[in-house]
């Protein structure tokens, strides 16, 4: 029963602070396995005035994904993906997944100020109200996602149109040997992580502006396309 997830695991049920009650994030976080990791990483990271969006991967078993419904549904404020990928490791999919919960954000009725990409496999090493502390006095507005101009020898993963193989066996994917189509735009690539944190206005921005989506379908063919979607869009100008 909800009241004994809620009591037996710990989770926090009001702000421990104001500062932090004024201040909501959101989170992304695609899952496929290991449901304990999960709940132990959910209960480090909750709170009650931010919003949770839980994309399960589609080939998982059916008895996972129960698991993770019946958690959520204890919670007004976390919710699942209202589109489900089948993830492939540095497949589009990966990108696609985070996209499909930044949509169904957008529309969440939390007013939240930051987003924050996590994996099954993470656990925080800060507090929530140290977490905002840093983007409020470090940050104030700007998207933390590094990178650098795409070097030269990750250069095959655009240069060149990559497939997903998700049929039988364990998914992957595989170059097609197809050159591919200068960007869109006349956009430098950059290259970094695949994860981020990122305003509400850049997620706006990027489900949006047409270089945005331009990008993201010139990107459907490359590897790993999250490592240089997020950082390329983060550098255009304005």
């Amino acid at each position: 029963s909800c009241s004994t997830v809620l009591k037996t695991l710990h989770f926090i049920t009001r702000p421990l602070s104001e500062e932090e009650g004024n201040f909501s994030l959101a989170y992304i976080i695609t899952i496929h396995k290991e449901l304990e990791m999960f709940v132990r990483l959910l209960r480090a990271i909750y709170m009650p005035q931010n919003v949770y969006c839980i994309h399960i991967d589609e080939k998982s078993p059916r008895d996972y994904k129960t698991a993770v419904q019946n958690i959520v549904n204890c919670f007004e404020n976390i919710f699942i993906s209202s589109k489900r990928e089948h993830v492939v490791y540095a497949g589009f999919s990966r990108l696609q997944a985070d996209i499909n919960c930044m949509r169904d954000l957008v529309n969440s009725k939390v007013q939240w100020n930051y987003v924050i990409n996590l994996c099954g496999q993470d656990y925080p090493l800060k507090t929530n109200k140290e977490i905002i502390q840093y983007l409020k006095t470090k940050w104030n507005g700007k998207n933390i996602t590094p990178g650098i101009v795409q070097p030269l020898h990750m250069k095959h993963r655009t240069e060149v149109s990559y497939r997903e193989y998700v049929h039988s066996g364990v998914p992957y994917v595989y170059p097609a040997k197809i050159r591919k189509a200068q960007p869109p735009h006349n956009l430098t690539i950059y290259f970094g992580s695949a994860y981020y944190i990122l305003t509400k206005d850049f997620v706006e921005f990027t489900l949006r502006d047409a270089r945005a989506k331009a990008l993201l379908e010139w990107s459907r063919d490359t590897y790993s396309p999250d490592e240089h979607y997020w950082v390329t869009l983060n550098r255009l100008p304005g």
